[in-house]
């Protein structure tokens, strides 16, 4: 059954007629035309789906979307545009750190909560926040690579 929720995602308010139980990354792709976090596993294990929840890396791919109204949604498209990359942005295609690119919206986005909360990370505190992603291309250290550039370290 469809009802009227505000959800504020990228710095803008949208009021979407919906079902409550959708999951956020639907509403994303499918009624904001945001398409940067991906459709992986449908479980919330693989963090191809991660957006920022006001500022924490969060799944959106089972998580209903009226457990967000309220709060503050980023997506990797609020974070850079193509003609103003965020220095994360800069960092990865400096490093070459994507390879398929299927699970880097993610990163980036879990990349910039562990940044924004910790500015100097070390290589482990940066493994450690990007451990819940999946990514089969063997990109990881050059993921690390481009998480120290933008960090500064």
């Amino acid at each position: 059954m469809a009802a009227e929720l505000t959800l504020r995602v990228n710095g803008a308010d949208h009021k979407l007629e919906i079902d409550p139980q959708t999951p956020l990354l639907y509403v994303l792709r499918n009624d904001l035309g945001l398409t940067a976090a991906k459709f992986g596993c449908g479980l919330e294990q693989c963090f191809a789906c991660a957006v920022l929840a006001d500022g924490e890396a969060v799944t959106s791919c089972a998580t209903a979307v009226e457990a967000f109204v309220g709060r503050e949604i980023t997506t990797l498209e609020g974070i850079g545009t193509p003609d103003r990359l965020h220095l994360l942005q800069e960092a990865f295609l400096e490093e070459e750190a994507a390879q398929c690119g299927y699970c880097i919206p993610g990163v980036i986005v879990s990349a910039k909560a562990l940044l924004d909360r910790t500015a100097r990370p070390s290589d482990e505190e940066i493994r450690v926040a990007l451990a819940p992603h999946l990514c089969r291309c063997g990109s990881q250290p050059r993921i690390v690579k481009a998480v120290r550039r933008a960090a500064g370290t």
